[in-house]
């Protein structure tokens, strides 16, 4: 096997009602890897089989929503697919495994999840380190009109029912999944999963789901934390791409997080395009291993 090779794929009751699909291989010190929209877990495959050789438990779930996972029925607000409620179910995974500590690495919007997990757990997470992101409150307080047309499908995302008819009408061409060389850069298999999930109507209504909390739930609970003046407790480790736009649209993330952490164990860029993971494993791997294990 070459495609997680070592790792057990389960599915994880979390509480409420609420299944994850997990691949879980390993041993040592745990570590859970959430991905970003619109993966799965399976864009850690090159990942994960690192962090295991270099001894580490590694736990891939796909977030609620997500994948195979399960997606509870929404309601007004959005809370269901918030970050707490996923933080939630990243908690009682862990636990459910037998880890009351453990460290936490997200990309994308799983860095969103893994913020809230270190934010709302403080004693159970161990290291946090977060891909590609800045929290969502100080995207929002730069939203300028560079912003805006870079990442207008946050502000699309959020609006009823239209981007679901508009991806569900050719998810392979809203999400570029047939272009040239995709299947070579993302791995034959964990491509294959990606498409599943996005031809799925209830997995591409969960995910809008995800962002439409972003905007509400999730952007108050953030500015909760701010006023309240909390920060993450444990070491915090920022890498973004360098081949994608954070950087350019909002200059330096390690001084925005500066203000969020109490232990920023620096950073910095990453020889990559947006999805790391697939694209840079061995330098991403070369990062988070010293980190990790300090």
């Amino acid at each position: 096997m070459t495609f997680f090779p070592g790792f057990a794929e389960r599915r994880a009751d979390v509480g409420d009602g609420v299944e994850l699909r997990v691949r879980v291989g390993g041993s040592g010190p745990p570590v859970v890897l959430l991905h970003g929209h619109p993966r799965t877990h399976t864009t850690w495959h090159r990942v994960a089989p690192l962090l295991a050789a270099a001894g580490h438990t590694v736990v891939c779930p796909d977030l609620r929503g997500y994948g195979r996972s399960s997606k509870p029925p929404t309601t007004d607000d959005h809370g269901p697919y918030c970050k707490r409620a996923m933080a939630g179910d990243v908690v009682a995974l862990m636990r459910g495994l037998g880890h009351e500590r453990f460290a936490v690495v997200g990309h994308d919007r799983g860095s969103y999840v893994a913020l809230r997990t270190a934010l709302d757990h403080p004693g159970a997470v161990t290291h946090l380190a977060v891909l590609d992101c800045i929290p969502i409150v100080e995207h929002l307080d730069r939203a300028d009109a560079r912003f805006a047309a870079a990442w207008w499908h946050w502000f699309f995302f959020a609006q009823p029912d239209k981007p679901e008819r508009a991806i569900g009408a050719d998810p392979d061409a809203w999400y570029g999944a047939l272009a040239s060389g995709k299947a070579e850069v993302m791995g034959e298999e964990n491509h294959a999963d990606f498409r599943r999930a996005i031809a799925d109507p209830a997995t591409v209504h969960a995910m809008l789901e995800d962002y439409r909390a972003g905007l509400t739930v999730d952007r108050a609970a953030e500015e909760a934390d701010r006023a309240a003046g909390r920060r993450v407790a444990c070491p915090t480790l920022v890498l973004w791409s360098a081949h994608d736009d954070l950087e350019e649209l909002h200059g330096d993330p390690l001084q925005i997080w500066a203000d969020w952490t109490s232990d920023l164990r620096g950073g910095g860029r990453v020889d990559s395009g947006h999805h790391m993971a697939e694209e840079a494993p061995d330098e991403l791997v070369a990062a988070l291993v010293p980190f990790l294990t300090g």
